[in-house]
């Protein structure tokens, strides 16, 4: 006896109108859904770079500047280990320098020879693959030494360069308000960055060109650095905002910005200003040094350029300051985005940049929409010519799932490409699989002799684990183009399996409900499968 539970039914019911509920709003202009309540659903589908146009940036990491730095940071490395604090360990060199792809220097006595080679021997670490991430070599006289990075040690750096480049244009572009961008790895030192809606990427261009590396600075007031000529141990830095101006700072950084915890624009005497606050060693430097310094000016350095340089006036001991600098409110908040979103680790190169028009996306919606409904109507067709009421049925069941997958599109904030539609259409097909293999079962029933009520439960029992593996296939197989696959792939896979889950409720569930109303309120003799 064929049997739906009553609680089983309203469930069925309930997840239906909440898809259509969820799907009204992707029909309602943005306008009317503002005026509706807070709880209302008011999700849209956000729609891809295909469809709605958009920004296409293709960005390159400088490996130049990576190894350049990597090379530096390997200078001072052997210094400390032929310079222990442990004087009696010292060993004496000469013209420590970066030459090449090496760091070279020589030996003041060849007898040390090998006290350097154990010295700089933790250098060269063991890598993954049982190498030495850099080769030491040094001349039997002690009067030519180098250490190089390996290959595979500078391949290793660029691979996190990317990894951690990835993650600040993230957070640079998400905020900045832009709908759902993608933004991924392509090939070993390139990202890719599309940026759905919109039309002019020249800010995010200019966010991402910075590297944002911030410090500050003492000014150096000596004699020699007002007349002219730059003493050692300084530089002179061009101002950011002040054409033609310059400072001679002093190269050692009193305070480094990797230790700023958020920035914020603000306003200052009527004045766009950034806010800054250090987190707990950050303050601890910046008291000290302002503490030390009073009455000196103090340079704040943005990327080689200096932001500012105010007077120290006292000292500035709760870990927050002010940076002015003749900024307007667009600036202000630039600056503040990039010092909260962190520093590149090595400048972005601009590869490609390309726009996509609104009218493309509109006629590629368009003809989605017009082969969705050519897909819809032909197997509707099909399924009343073929199953008859039973058709009818399948066809609720389809036009059901379309709503499903609008709104779990919607609610889940997804991103809908070209390739998506196309998984969608794909849906339609696939969804009706599910209840030909169904009422193919029912058929079969109905011919051994079975009554219509056993003949129904009959097949949808037996269908039911051949529907499952179908369905389960198909799934792994969204699952790793997802996991696998990026941009257009992701969109085609993440509406296939949604389209799987929703055609699955829909033929199992809803269609049975419907046929078992159906036949315990006709209670037919025969059925015209």
């Amino acid at each position: 006896m064929i049997s739906f539970p009553k609680w089983k039914a309203a469930l069925v019911v309930l997840v239906c109108l909440l898809g259509v509920v969820y799907t009204i709003p992707n029909f309602v202009s943005k306008s009317m859904l503002e005026q509706l309540p807070e709880w209302a659903p008011n999700q849209h589908i956000n729609l891809g770079l295909d469809l709605q146009g958009g920004s296409h940036l293709l960005l390159q990491v400088d490996t130049e500047d990576i190894q350049k730095k990597m090379l530096l940071s390997l200078k001072d490395t052997v210094r400390a280990s032929l310079l222990p604090e442990d004087k009696t360990k010292r060993i004496g060199y000469r013209n420590l320098k970066v030459s090449g792809n090496s760091v070279t220097f020589s030996l003041r006595s060849g007898d040390d020879r090998e006290a350097a080679r154990q010295a700089l021997l933790p250098i060269a670490v063991m890598m993954p693959t049982g190498q030495r991430s850099h080769l030491i070599e040094i001349s039997e006289d002690g009067s030519q030494a180098s250490v190089t990075p390996s290959e595979q040690a500078i391949s290793e750096r660029i691979g996190a360069v990317v990894v951690q480049s990835i993650e600040i244009v993230g957070r640079r572009v998400n905020e900045t308000g832009v709908n759902e961008p993608t933004i991924q790895r392509q090939g070993a030192d390139r990202i890719l960055v599309q940026l759905p809606g919109l039309g002019d990427p020249q800010r995010i261009i200019d966010l991402l060109g910075q590297t944002a590396q911030m410090t500050f600075h003492l000014v150096n007031l000596s004699g020699s650095a007002t007349s002219g000529s730059v003493p050692p141990g300084s530089q002179r830095l061009p101002s950011l905002n002040e054409e033609g101006r310059t400072y001679v700072i002093k190269n050692q950084i009193m305070v480094s910005g990797e230790n700023l915890e958020d920035a914020q624009a603000t306003f200052q005497q009527g004045q766009p200003v950034v806010s800054i606050r250090f987190n707990g060693l950050g303050g601890k430097q910046f008291g000290r040094v302002t503490s030390e310094n009073v009455g000196r000016p103090f340079a704040i350095v943005l990327d080689g350029k200096v932001v500012s340089a105010p007077r120290i006036n006292e000292p500035i001991l709760g870990g927050a300051a002010i940076i002015s600098g003749g900024f307007n409110v667009q600036g202000a908040q630039d600056l503040a985005l990039l010092l909260r979103a962190g520093a590149l680790p090595a400048p972005l190169n601009i590869l490609e940049q390309r726009s996509v028009g609104p009218d493309l996306g509109a006629d590629s919606i368009e003809a989605g929409k017009i082969a969705g409904i050519i897909g819809l109507v032909a197997v509707a067709v099909f399924m009343i010519v073929v199953y008859g009421l039973f058709g009818l049925v399948a066809n609720i069941a389809l036009a059901m799932n379309m709503f499903l997958i609008g709104a779990l599109l919607s609610v889940l904030g997804a991103t809908l490409t070209l390739p998506g539609i196309a998984g969608i259409i794909l849906t339609i097909g696939m969804a009706v699989d599910a209840n030909v293999l169904i009422f193919e079962r029912i058929r079969e029933e109905t011919r051994n002799g079975k009554t219509p009520f056993n003949a129904i439960e009959s097949g949808y029992k037996r269908a039911f684990t051949t529907i499952v593996d179908a369905n389960v296939t198909t799934g792994i197989a969204a699952v790793i183009l997802f996991v696998m696959g990026s941009g257009p792939v992701k969109g085609f896979a993440v509406t296939l399996g949604i389209g799987i889950m929703c055609s699955m409720f829909t033929a199992i569930l809803l269609s049975r409900m419907l046929i078992s109303l159906w036949a315990q309120r006709t209670r037919p003799k025969t059925l015209n499968v």
